[in-house]
């Protein structure tokens, strides 16, 4: 199977929401596929029956997909902003590494 980037992902989802569609719809779609997950996990820790038709895989794919739809379309750049974002997070919460700097570390090996 061929390897995805972010950067790719954003691409395709800029392309096949270029027209006609906003955040807030997208969004719904995202808050719509989280509560699918929530319905997976229960029926997977036995709070709910399982029907057998949802997949967490599945959902958490739905899940990925309209949350970089989102960002897709309002022209973030989800690899540059999670670095940046989990670098703050590494100072505030004192981590080792960050992101970043693990991503250099494991290139390196």
């Amino acid at each position: 199977m061929n390897q995805l980037t972010f950067n790719e992902l954003q691409s395709y989802l800029t392309l096949k929401y270029k027209e006609g569609v906003t955040s807030s719809a997208l969004f719904m779609k995202l808050v719509e596929e989280i509560g699918e997950v929530a319905e997976v996990l229960n029926q997977i820790e036995g709070r709910k029956e399982n029907l057998g038709d949802n997949s967490l895989e599945k959902e958490l794919v739905d899940v990925i997909h309209y949350a970089m739809a989102i960002a897709s379309i309002n022209h973030i750049d989800l690899t540059k902003a999670i670095i940046k974002k989990d670098k703050q997070a590494a100072v505030k919460y004192n981590q080792s590494p960050d992101l970043e700097e693990f991503l250099v570390e494991n290139k390196e090996h």
